[in-house]
């Protein structure tokens, strides 16, 4: 008798877990809000309201469509402007915070292997890739030569998303960009 109790409780334990709402778990990129914003049904100003949230709300992105981002937050969904979407660590704009000294106008040369092996692709300063997937060599790149200057390195095409300046040369590229970056920038 006893194990037919313990029997029932545990398939009543597996039942309530696979029942247990989907929304316990968070899905989507951390982002903030800067400012406050109506949200739209679609990716668009034409698009009909569904919501607004206010200024410096922590949101999550769930995609991005050209100057678009599907967004929820607070219990509402929907699209707002992605020049009003910031990925930082804190709610501030691209042109706000701290001016860092980087190093320019140098020449920064990205390889497919570690330890600067492979295939080499080198540019000097100015020199920008918003999209590596047209020329085939997304997600290709392990390390990363710094010749003075420095680099902005982007997970996702057009700087979106996940983006590190690099100062120094790294024979293995760090964490998400090991072989994930898909656009940069030459400083």
């Amino acid at each position: 008798m006893r194990a037919l109790t313990r029997l029932v409780v545990l398939a009543l334990l597996a039942f309530a877990a696979f029942a247990s709402p989907a929304a316990a778990i968070e899905t989507g990129t951390p982002a903030w809000l800067i400012n406050a914003s109506q949200l739209k049904d679609g990716p668009g100003s034409a698009y009909k309201v569904t919501g607004e949230l206010g200024d410096e709300t922590r949101i999550r992105v769930d995609r991005c469509s050209g100057l678009w981002c599907k967004i929820h937050a607070e219990g509402v969904r929907g699209w707002v402007s992605l020049s009003n979407v910031t990925f930082g660590q804190e709610p501030r704009g691209p042109l706000t915070g701290p001016r860092l000294n980087y190093p320019t106008g140098g020449t920064v040369c990205f390889y497919t292997g570690k330890n600067y092996t492979g295939t080499g692709y080198c540019n000097g300063s100015g020199f920008v890739v918003h999209d590596l997937m047209l020329s085939g060599l997304d997600n290709t790149f392990s390390s990363v030569q710094v010749n003075g200057g420095s680099v902005t390195a982007c997970r996702d095409r057009k700087f979106q998303s996940y983006c590190e300046r690099i100062i120094e040369s790294q024979p293995v590229l760090d964490g998400f960009l090991d072989d994930g970056v898909s656009s940069y920038r030459i400083w």
